[in-house]
């Protein structure tokens, strides 16, 4: 990013410009012997109406229009009757119905226009993030060292000509096809989700059948409801990365999906090392995504909609995550 382009995003750069503009355009509209300390005198009474209004009022504009409507009006009018109680004490003039009405369009016109700019830069910033979060989302279809690990495990197989060659080859050309193809759509139905898991974990089961006990457990109806694709995914692989398989002791990944009503309930739990900086590590994915963008994506995806809990203790790494779906 270049110099420029930081200066642009700075949001205090941003709101010192519109300040500036609305400046320049007071300085040119106002009658007053001093033009440019009426003018800064102005901006003075608004700023507090306007920042007020974009940080406490605004946000109810989507969850509920009517109360926003009426703290809109109680904010506009209550700064009204102070900017203009103070107009009138610094230049000592009687009571004028007209001054109170004309600070009433100014600060309405001051309010509308900064409201209109903010959800203007907040969508823009939205849809930055979530071109983000997609640009993210391909590079994490497709998991190159799990890919080799693998075709290496099949090739195995090949050669002693296993009976379960066959079928892994189907489950891996079914999470590629997913991976690559199925995950375009903002949502995807809940079972391939699911479906991309067993497929994943019965590929895994491969290398690690003989070190580590691994079970899916699924409940409910998932066949009517939709999710963000390759969102579960990303803790899935987290366990496996971290995972412990000493000889002393089986490791264990356990992944549990439960459906009820309008909400998934989901858990991942696996065994892991405490040495080296595995706890530290714990924050990563070995497709680079990490669990602190996997909140981000569950951010965009669902705002307030979705609970991330984890969990850390007697050698095993857990993750929960309660999520209202989409029918």
């Amino acid at each position: 990013m270049s110099k420029l382009d930081r200066w642009v995003d700075n949001k205090m750069v941003q709101n010192l410009f519109i300040w500036f503009f609305l400046f320049l355009i007071l300085l040119t509209t106002i009658q007053a012997e001093n033009k440019v300390l009426a003018s800064l005198f102005s901006i003075a009474l608004l700023v507090p109406a306007v920042y007020s209004n974009n940080l406490l009022i605004l946000p109810f504009l989507r969850k509920k229009r009517g109360l926003f409507l009426v703290l809109f009006l109680v904010n506009v009018l209550l700064f009204v009757l102070i900017s203009v109680g103070i107009i009138r004490w610094v230049e000592n003039q009687a009571f004028e119905l007209s001054m109170y009405i004309n600070f009433f369009g100014i600060m309405v016109l001051a309010m509308v226009f900064a409201s209109t700019i903010k959800i203007a830069r907040d969508s823009f910033t939205r849809r930055q993030h979530e071109k983000e979060a997609e640009l993210k989302l391909l590079k994490a279809q497709l998991n190159p060292h799990f890919l080799f690990n693998t075709l290496n495990n099949l090739y195995g197989l090949s050669v002693v000509k296993s009976d379960k060659l066959p079928n892994l080859m189907l489950k891996l050309s079914d999470l590629l096809r997913y991976s690559l193809y199925d995950t375009k759509e903002t949502y995807v139905p809940l079972e391939k989700e699911i479906q991309y898991l067993e497929n994943y974990m019965s590929l895994e089961k491969i290398r690690l059948e003989d070190t580590t006990t691994i079970e899916l457990v699924k409940s409910g109806n998932f066949s009517s409801k939709e999710i963000a694709p390759m969102l579960l995914i990303v803790f899935v692989e987290n366990a496996y990365k971290h995972l412990n398989t000493s000889e002393s002791q089986k490791g264990r990944v356990l992944v549990s999906i439960a459906e009820k009503g309008n909400e998934l309930l989901f858990k991942c739990v696996n065994t892991y090392s405490h040495e080296g900086t595995v706890a530290d590590d714990l924050k990563e994915v070995g497709s680079g995504i990490g669990l602190l963008n996997a909140k981000k994506r569950l951010n965009l995806m669902y705002p307030e909609k979705y609970q991330l809990k984890t969990v850390t203790e007697n050698n095993e790494y857990g993750i929960t995550l309660r999520l209202v779906l989409t029918s």
